[in-house]
């Protein structure tokens, strides 16, 4: 007789039913939160092209916001030459707190985040914003996303392949149509990368990493708008997707994609050199105090002077993998203190950095700045000297929060509240929690101050600017001044039509020092209050600013007067010191006053002009400083022409009346397909198993707020019994996030092939039928930790097939047992047992999860994770398994050291040598207990080539070869470490700067062992034993290949030590480190 047993498919299968187990399978195993705090109450309003979803609080202003989606359809439909068929969806969250709360996408959404566009269902998703100007760019730049999918995904006609577009072209789009030339911001940008002589080339251009491709994309686009005229930028979009961009550059333009970016980075060069001429570098724009050569990061925004100038807090990201706040000297950079990073302690969740800066207690001992906890923002009040979080405040009714100021006599906290997305000024009394609210309409009421003698607030506002009734909005900003008495408002415009925010009090109060881009550059400017003399403080090449265009740039010391300026050069952001005596600055000219009252929301007052003052004209070097061209991106066309021009300054066309009436109604939570899986189907006809099918198909149906999720599944594999599917529900409406699934699974764990006479062969396939139904729930205490829970049922039925070839029908186990009898003389037993009968187990699952790692490009370089959980079971079986997994990371520039421990214990099991329902196996390439250099599969090969198996007798065998058996137990306990180099990469994580295939080596050590309750684990290190509980250990190095972002190789080349059939096993697996 002559066996050929398929024993790499049996040993294989036998591992991945022992790694599914039982139905314990976590949807996440590790991995961070999205935690429904609020239970908003959604309602929905249509108007003629987008159902609008809300609820009640921002009401208000999501009508205004209808009227202005309204509008930018109008203006892309003329520009796309395309028309929506049915209405699109747009979800408004009121603040950027309540954002993150969205379920529409499963992915954490950070803090700075301004809005999404998702494809699915082409779900518009942002948060209103605290001044209309921003709310209307947001949406205007998500609404090309809107047409962008529109036209890539339902329209086969045009066949536009959105994934071959580069980043640059997409959201460059987005941003070059929603706000046109005129962008400051981005013309900063652009001059610091002609002072470098850095403009991008083609193919540099998508490097996103190296030119951040909003900027630069528009820059570039605005130029071929102006060139070839504003509709070539879709039509450029359109054939791009369809033929390529090399194809449609020569077809659209009749040059190169190389040449027409050339001549870019040239006109670019052109326009911007003579500009900056007689300007400081930012090199020398003061004492550089934060920057990397001193310790600090390449990002370092929102600067914060103590009172007495000694010391300054910063945001930045000096730990390369997230922004915190630091506290340094304020002359050396050295940093004083730093906060806990955001999620590692219960204080708070995250940071608001972007529109925000702390604010210094007036004795420099304490510092209050804006963080996010349990869904809304929080002031939070931190003693800088012994580095802990002294107090936390949060205001009914204002969940977003920014720009806290600290009042003179340190009772008081002015800042900027937002509810129901309308901005306003607060302030909170710190005895009592008092919190009074100092102004009451639509108006943007930005960045609070307060003047040395508590009497007055200075705020940047857009009252002068804004026209509610036909939503003429302007991303020009003015100076507020609030009687905090008497709660009257004067506007100041120091340069008329010009940006002008971040208001800072000189020490004696008599003038007030802010940003303008009045000349095109983002320069520190000082108003004399009460002549409104104006006076040049900076004349910078690049700008003052923080990472978007109204972040807190600049601070001024209450008492030393001294200047901290965040300074943008050589693509990074800078502080600079100026000590008192240096920003006083150069006299310009006089300024113009309007006098404004403060009005109710919505009242007629809020659209009726400003009373107006003016003071003596500007001298003439003022007026020589208006053109404010070094803030328009350079273009063949005049500033005033084109499509894109001419809609951005046309605020009523395609704009529906204020009067308009449109209905609400209450959310509808059905369900409704979203996506079904491309199906892939294959048949097989004769072979030794007889005919077979594989293939699957899944669908995918979910609610419009992504509140609750149906999967159903079918899937067939082998033959056309083995057909299996599923079906999973999940709600996460709420912080407690529950659903249930079914399933039924058939599987093929043994197949063997056995000659049993001339002319006979016979098949026997054995399966296993999983069917399983469970109830599962979570319980998120915040992004980092959760509890988990699960109740399920599983029935494990088995099956065997036999097959004889070359005659009709099919043989029973007894019969062909007395065939083999028959046909072989040295066979007297029977080879195959009885069908097995059913198991039946029931399961009850709790588990506590924490994630507060940071993740590089192909695994965790920070932090630590763990997953501590039980599951008794009942039934055939009775047993309690016990699971602790415990992993740390620590960062040493550059590399990462990774150290994980983890023991699943069944306690109780009993050791099935046959299929293995509580028992662990460490030899599953994609088991969490796996230990490089002894698959399975790999031994089994080798044994079967080179021989090297160590005889096992007894009733602890799988395969009677120790080196196998050592792979499987009741119990387990893995040890694992690495030493993380990451060789290829991004610049400032890698030795070798090469973006495109991130690359880690990691040297490591593994070890593993597993035993029974009968066999307890024998820790002797053994490199030639019969002895199935000893350790197994390899050594040897990893590779890592993050393949285009959508998945991870890893390589590996192990020494095993307890192997006999080969001395290096060379693997690979799709799997991230550890």
């Amino acid at each position: 007789m002559r066996a050929s047993t398929a024993s790499t498919l049996a040993v294989a299968l036998l591992g991945f039913v022992a790694f599914l187990g039982l139905p314990d399978a976590q949807a996440q195993y590790f991995g961070k939160n999205k935690v429904q705090y609020d239970q908003f109450d959604f309602k929905t309003l249509e108007t003629e092209h987008f159902v609008f979803y809300f609820y009640p609080e921002e009401e208000p202003a999501v009508r205004d916001a209808a009227r202005m989606a309204e509008r930018w359809y109008d203006r892309y439909e003329r520009l796309f030459l395309h028309r929506f068929d049915e209405k699109k969806p747009i979800i408004f969250y009121a603040n950027d707190a309540d954002f993150q709360q969205t379920n529409v996408t499963p992915r954490p959404i950070s803090p700075g985040t301004g809005g999404l566009t998702e494809p699915l269902r082409e779900r518009v998703v942002m948060p209103l914003s605290p001044s209309y100007a921003e709310t209307d760019h947001v949406l205007g730049h998500e609404l090309v996303h809107s047409f962008q999918f529109d036209l890539g995904l339902n329209r086969d006609s045009l066949d536009i392949q959105l994934q071959n577009l580069p980043t640059w072209l997409v959201e460059g789009m987005a941003e070059y149509l929603s706000v046109g030339r005129r962008d400051a911001h981005t013309a900063m940008w652009m001059r610091d990368a002609v002072r470098r002589d850095d403009m991008p080339s083609f193919e540099d251009l998508s490097n996103p990493r190296a030119y951040f491709p909003y900027r630069f994309g528009q820059a570039y686009l605005a130029y071929i708008g102006g060139k070839y005229g504003d509709q070539s930028v879709p039509d450029l979009f359109k054939r791009g997707g369809q033929v390529g961009l090399d194809s449609a550059y020569v077809e659209l333009f009749g040059v190169s994609p190389d040449s027409l970016t050339k001549e870019w980075g040239q006109a670019t060069r052109d326009a911007y050199r003579p500009l900056m001429e007689g300007r400081t570098s930012p090199d020398s724009a003061g004492q550089k105090v934060l920057s990397p050569e001193t310790n600090g990061g390449r990002t370092n925004v929102s600067p914060a002077l103590s009172p007495d100038g000694r010391y300054v807090a910063f945001i930045s990201e000096q730990e390369l993998f997230s922004f915190n706040l630091y506290v340094a000297d304020a002359e050396t950079g050295e940093t004083i203190a730093e906060l806990d990073r955001a999620g590692t302690t219960g204080h708070f969740n995250a940071l608001r950095f972007l529109s925000s800066s702390g604010t210094w207690s007036p004795n420099g001992r304490r510092l209050a700045f804006v963080s996010f906890a349990d869904g809304d923002n929080q002031i939070t009040v931190w003693n800088v000297l012994t580095e802990e979080v002294e107090r936390s405040f949060s205001v009914d009714g204002v969940t977003a929060m920014k720009n806290p100021s600290w009042s003179p006599d340190g009772e008081k906290l002015a800042f900027t509240g937002t509810e129901g997305g309308i901005s306003d000024l607060y302030m909170l009394d710190l005895e009592t929690e008092a919190v009074r609210q100092l102004t009451d309409d639509r108006f943007a009421d930005l960045q609070p101050t307060w003047a040395p003698d508590g009497e007055t607030i200075a705020f940047t506002t857009d009252r002068a600017e804004t026209d509610f009734e036909t939503l003429d909005l302007s991303s020009n900003m003015d100076l507020g001044l609030l009687d905090v008495s008497t709660g009257e408002v004067t506007v100041r415009e120091p340069f008329g039509e010009a940006l002008h925010h971040n208001p800072q009090f000189s020490p004696d109060g008599q003038s007030l020092y802010f940003v303008s881009d009045q000349d095109g550059f983002k320069d520190v400017y000082r108003m004399e209050l009460s002549s409104g003399d104006r006076h040049r403080v900076t004349r910078l090449k690049t700008g003052v600013s923080g990472i978007t265009a109204l972040s807190p740039a600049f601070s001024v010391a209450r008492q030393s007067g001294d200047m901290m300026l965040s300074v943008y050069g050589d693509g990074q952001y800078t502080g600079v010191r100026r000590p008192a005596s240096e920003v006083q600055g150069t006299p310009l000219g006089t300024a113009t006053a309007r006098a404004m009252g403060d009005r109710p929301v919505q009242s007629p007052a809020d659209t009726a002009p400003a009373d107006t003052t003016t003071d003596p004209a500007p001298t003439e070097a003022a007026r020589s400083d208006t053109s404010r061209t070094a803030g328009v991106l350079p273009s063949p066309a005049s500033l005033d022409e084109g499509l894109i021009a001419s809609s951005l300054s046309d605020s009523e066309t395609g704009l529906p009346s204020a009067l308009t009436d449109y209905e609400t109604e209450d959310y509808d939570p059905s369900l409704s397909l979203e996506s079904i899986a491309r199906p892939g189907v294959g048949v097989s006809v004769g072979g030794p198993f007889g005919g077979g099918l594989a293939g699957g198909i899944g669908a995918r149906f979910g609610d419009m707020l992504g509140h609750q999720a149906l999967t159903v599944s079918v899937q067939a594999q082998g033959t056309f019994r083995d057909i299996g599917g599923g079906v999973s529900y999940i709600n996460q409406r709420r912080q407690l996030n529950w659903g249930g699934s079914l399933s039924h699974t058939p599987l093929i764990f043994r197949a063997n092939t056995f000659r049993v006479g001339p002319r006979q062969v016979v098949s026997v396939v054995r399966r296993a039928f999983i069917t399983s139904a469970s109830g599962t729930a979570s319980y998120p205490l915040g992004p980092n930790r959760r509890f988990e829970f699960n109740l399920g049922g599983t029935r494990y039925g088995f099956g065997v097939n036999v097959r004889e070839i070359g005659f009709q029908g099919d043989l029973s186990i007894g019969d062909l047992n007395q065939v083999i009898i028959d046909n072989n003389p040295d066979v007297d037993e029977p080879v195959f047992p009885e069908e097995r009968s059913p198991k039946y187990l029931a399961t009850a699952r709790a588990a506590y999860v924490r994630d507060f790692t940071t993740n590089g490009l192909t695994g965790p370089l920070q932090g630590g994770r763990w997953r501590l959980g039980v599951t008794p079971t009942v039934g055939t079986q009775n047993f309690v398994t016990a699971r602790a997994d415990v992993r740390r990371y620590f960062y040493a520039e550059p590399v990462t050291f990774a150290l994980q421990a983890l023991h699943v214990g069944n306690y109780g099991a009993s050791f099935d040598n046959e299929f293995g329902v509580g028992n662990e196996y460490i030899g599953y390439p994609y088991g969490q207990g796996f230990v490089r250099g002894y698959s399975v599969q790999s031994i089994a090969n080798g044994v079967r080539e080179n021989g090297g198996c160590t005889p096992v007798e007894g009733d602890r065998t799988r395969s009677r070869c120790a080196e196998i058996d050592r792979l499987f137990g009741t119990r387990s306990l893995t040890a694992r470490a690495e030493i993380r180099v990451p060789l290829l990469g991004p610049e400032r994580l890698s030795l070798i700067p090469f973006q495109y295939v991130p690359t880690t080596l990691a040297p490591f050590v593994d070890a593993g062992m597993t035993w029974t309750n009968d066999e307890g684990p024998d820790f002797t290190f053994e490199t030639s034993s019969a002895d199935t509980t000893i350790p197994v250990v390899s050594t040897g190095v990893a590779a890592r290949f993050n393949i285009l972002g959508n998945f991870l190789l890893e390589a590996y080349y192990a020494r095993p030590f307890q192997r006999r059939d080969t001395t290096w096993e060379l693997g690979f697996r799709i799997s991230p480190g550890f």
